[in-house]
C-alpha cells in the first residue's frame, strides 16, 4: 500500500455538525471505511470541525479518485 501524504478537506455538513462523533459525521466516515474496504486500503484520519470534514486514506490512487470527483463536481456547479 501506498502512504497518502495529503488529506481532503470538504464543507459538507452544516456548522453544527462539529465532532467526529455527530450521527451524521458517524454516517459519512462509515461510508469512507466501506469505500477503503473496496480499494483494499485503510482510512488513515477522519476530522470533523464546523461542518467541514477532512480525512485521508493510505492509499494515493483512492485520494486522486475522490479529488478528480471533487473537482468534476465543482465544474458542473460552474
Amino acid at each position: 500500500m501506498e502512504k497518502s501524504t495529503g488529506y481532503i478537506e470538504v464543507d459538507l455538513f452544516s456548522r453544527d455538525v462539529n465532532g467526529p462523533d455527530h450521527p451524521e459525521a458517524l454516517r459519512f466516515r462509515k461510508i469512507l471505511e466501506e469505500v477503503a474496504k473496496e480499494f483494499h486500503c485503510r482510512l488513515v484520519s477522519f476530522e470533523v470541525d464546523s461542518g467541514t470534514v477532512a480525512f485521508s486514506f493510505d492509499s494515493d490512487e483512492l485520494m486522486a479518485e475522490i479529488l478528480k470527483i471533487l473537482q468534476d463536481d465543482s465544474k458542473s456547479q460552474l
